[in-house]
């Protein structure tokens, strides 16, 4: 069975988005790869893209595995660590 990556991008994105200081700036989930874009609200440069690979790793578009689709709580908040915003 085939992973459905977009389900677990909107599942990471809601689950950023309930971080205090997060805010979701752009959810394409038919761009290629797909992905999440999320930043810090108090800084213009506190910025990131996340996708997830056909193997359920949430990555940073630098590389960094956030974690996976099976804790995706856990690798929104590592994303919210690396972001300096405030727990859910």
């Amino acid at each position: 069975m085939m992973l459905d990556t977009a389900l677990c991008l909107e599942r990471f994105a809601w689950h950023a988005g309930r971080h205090a200081d997060l805010a979701v700036q752009n959810l394409a989930l038919s761009s290629d790869p797909a992905y999440v874009s999320v930043r810090n609200r108090f800084s213009a440069t506190l910025a990131e893209t996340v996708t997830c690979s056909d193997e359920g790793a949430f990555l940073t578009s630098w590389g960094y595995r956030l974690g996976t689709s099976e804790d995706v709580e856990s690798a929104a908040a590592r994303l919210a660590f690396l972001l300096a915003a405030l727990p859910a």
